[in-house]
């Protein structure tokens, strides 16, 4: 008998699910909307695996998939949820063809299986979004009987990209981005047989190849080494997923005898030290994960652009997206005071920012990294008060943000002997240390009452309504990887609905913790620490693949004695994204103010569309030393915000492929900033659809254009 399917059929894909009495389910098919699912392979990937102390994995090896539980999982039921479904949730009906898919179509559906030998059940959650070729999805476990401590289980797993994609795996390459403090979103693509996947002979061997390529990241900080996204590409397919976890996670390519398989995971005993308990009345939820499918990569990004804008928890406050002047950068770097400050202050008005935050070092006296914790204004920096600095902000006309680092207390501060060993994060019953800091775990009452009290206090007495909040101590494994992150998510919940009007920046030694679960419900998102415009201009030009445009927290930071060219360049770095400004501006020259005055205006043409367009990379993502670097926001209507970055080593001119839409109409590329294109020259080929662009022999050099058609109905 032909196993029967499940076809899960959403407005922007239909996914096929393989159920029959003596095989696990598995997802078999993933295709885009008005697409034929195809029915997988003889030995399809199980789609939900796990391993448990005294359960592991045959045959054995690293490889997280041959879980011995997850081959004896077998279909219980399906649900659909917020969908109609022709079997109610109970199975195939009675005198259905067994050889049929039954279809459930709508938002949601949950698929129960079980393993009759340890009593364990698992239940694979699936989530849409109407019209997005992508879906979130996660694994509950559960147990019937016993004690079971699990060690390892997938939030997602499944060969269908293979199938779909018509090719084999010696055609397919992975895109994938390193990420290190000051050298964030390093990305490069790698054919799979070059990352860890050897070709050997399977039917010789008897056996599924052993090999795999893993991609991870360890401890608190959940993109302190790389970024938890990937795209597979072949001929014409892209499947983009990120694992959206704020602490450790992996994923994991590998073969078997007859296919293939990508597995997505949050921590491992194995990688990250980690397990969980699974009891009757203690049930386990794995992290969440989104998968997606497109043609390509600039495709398979917009797709997972989509798919955070609809998974995002907006508030009207995040609607206003001010531009922020912060003091730090290259300017007063962590050494406020009230008579330092002031100048800035009127100076960041007079440029047109709406949001002055001061940032560290408000709270010290005099060395402060291993004695914070108290977060009080330090007199001897404010004679006068803090306040006194904070009404001179709003006097300007703008709103008053500070820096916190809130999860850290030094080892040195009284409050490291006040509050418990409970109120830490620990590791085999040790407080940890880490840089000269304890970290608190926020699943502790005591360390959650000491963080609501600093927030009561700063916005009760200061009125702030900004928090650039920062994590500069990563933490090693510990058991609280998986709840102590949910629980500092829970917290930043409470914080917002308590303060609706407060805006929260996530920083961690910049993007060290740039993770969908943190972004999906803070404000904007540092993208890096890196004092030099010059190599900002990559990490300023990759953020729209690891976050949402409006989130990108892009530094511009200009200095008086910067070249012409560098001034404008460093301006150009924050114009596309969310512009985080800073700079000695009253040191500058009335002409350089005034530079400055134009980027500000650009950057808020940008940000009347920024929360709705689609980036595109025409010359590819950028790799880290790349001389050529652009970045596109395509606009809803066809429109193209372009920034073009000329780097040491460059060529004097590049092409720029550019797509400008199905319709027929003339290009028009317009200087955006600055307003005077000179020394650069560029010119519009419609045959070839390329942008030819001429730098003038300037060198580092940067600058933005707007790409519009005339006369045509993009339908876009």
């Amino acid at each position: 008998m032909t196993a029967p399917f499940v076809d899960w059929v959403t407005t922007g894909f239909t996914a096929r699910f393989r159920i029959g009495p003596e095989q696990p389910v598995s997802l078999v098919s993933f295709v885009s909307a008005g697409g034929t699912p195809s029915d997988g392979t003889a030995e399809p990937q199980p789609l939900v695996e796990l391993t448990t102390v005294g359960h592991g994995r045959f045959p054995g090896g690293f490889r997280h998939v041959d879980s011995t539980v997850g081959a004896r999982l077998r279909y219980v039921a399906h649900e659909a949820t917020g969908a109609t479904d022709a079997t109610d949730g109970s199975g195939v009906p009675d005198g259905t063809d067994a050889s049929a898919a039954v279809v459930v179509t709508g938002p949601g559906i949950r698929i129960v299986q079980a393993d009759a030998a340890t009593g364990l059940q698992t239940v694979s959650v699936f989530r849409a979004h109407d019209g997005v070729p992508a879906f979130r999805t996660w694994t509950e476990v559960r147990a019937e009987r016993g004690e079971h401590v699990v060690d390892s289980v997938s939030s997602f797993a499944s060969g269908a990209w293979l199938t779909d994609s018509g090719v084999d795996v010696d055609d397919l390459s992975l895109t994938h981005a390193a990420n290190d403090w000051a050298a964030e979103s390093r990305w490069r693509t790698d054919p799979l047989r070059a990352i860890g996947l050897a070709r050997i002979d399977r039917e010789a061997q008897h056996h599924p190849p052993r090999s795999r390529a893993v991609v991870q990241n360890r401890g608190s900080w959940s993109t302190g080494e790389a970024l938890p996204i990937g795209v597979l590409t072949g001929p014409g397919y892209a499947l983009v997923w990120e694992v959206e976890h704020n602490g450790p996670w992996l994923y994991e390519l590998g073969e078997t005898r007859s296919a293939a398989y990508l597995l997505l995971s949050g921590p491992t005993d194995q990688e990250h030290q980690w397990t969980a308990v699974v009891t009757p009345s203690a049930p386990f939820t794995s992290v969440p994960v989104s998968v997606g499918i497109a043609g390509s990569i600039d495709q398979a990004f917009g797709v997972l652009t989509a798919q955070r804008r609809a998974s995002r928890k907006l508030r009207a406050a995040d609607a206003a997206m001010p531009l922020v002047f912060n003091d730090y950068m290259n300017t007063l770097m962590g050494d406020p005071t009230t008579e330092k400050l002031l100048p800035l202050i009127d100076a960041a008005a007079d440029a047109g920012a709406d949001l002055f935050c001061i940032d560290a070092g408000w709270y010290a006296e005099g060395h402060w990294w291993d004695t914070v914790g108290a977060w009080e204004p330090a007199a001897s920096r404010f004679p006068g008060g803090l306040g006194e600095v904070v009404d001179h902000i709003r006097s300007r006309g703008m709103q008053a943000g500070l820096w916190l680092e809130p999860e850290v207390i030094g080892i040195h501060s009284p409050l490291a002997a006040s509050l418990p060993d409970s109120a830490f994060v620990q590791h085999h019953g040790v407080r940890v240390a880490e840089h000269g800091r304890h970290v608190l775990d926020l699943r502790s009452p005591d360390a959650r009452a000491h963080l609501d009290a600093v927030v009561d206090r700063l916005v009760g007495t200061f009125g702030v309504t900004f928090f650039k909040m920062d994590d500069n101590t990563m933490t090693g494994p510990w058991a609280g990887a998986v709840d102590g992150g949910r629980a500092l998510l829970d917290w930043l919940d409470d914080v917002q609905h308590r303060y609706p009007a407060l805006l929260i920046e996530n920083c961690a030694s910049g993007a060290m913790r740039a993770d969908q679960a943190m972004l999906s419900r803070l404000h904007v998102q540092s993208t890096s620490d890196q004092q030099d415009p010059v190599l900002s201009a990559s990490i300023a030009a990759a953020a729209p693949a690891a976050m949402l445009p409006e989130q990108a927290g892009n530094w511009a930071y200009p200095a008086p004695e910067m070249s012409d060219e560098l001034f404008t360049l460093s301006l150009v770095n924050g114009v596309l994204g969310r512009m985080y400004l800073s700079g000695h501006l009253p040191r500058m020259s009335a002409e350089q103010r005034a530079v400055v005055g134009s980027a500000i205006a650009a950057h808020r043409q940008v940000l009347e569309v920024v929360d709705t367009v689609l980036p595109v990379w025409p010359l590819g993502l950028p790799g880290w030393e790349d001389p050529w670097v652009a970045l596109g926001l395509r606009t809803a209507s066809g429109d193209l915000y372009l920034s073009v970055w000329s780097l040491p080593g460059t060529s004097r001119t590049v092409a720029l492929p550019l797509d400008p839409g199905p319709a027929p109409g003339r290009v028009v590329v317009e200087p955006l900033f600055p307003t005077a294109v000179a020394p650069w020259t560029v010119s519009w080929d419609g045959v070839a659809g390329v942008l030819h662009v001429d730098n003038g022999g300037a060198t580092p050099t940067a600058r933005v254009f707007r790409v519009r058609i005339e006369g045509a109905d993009t339908g876009r």
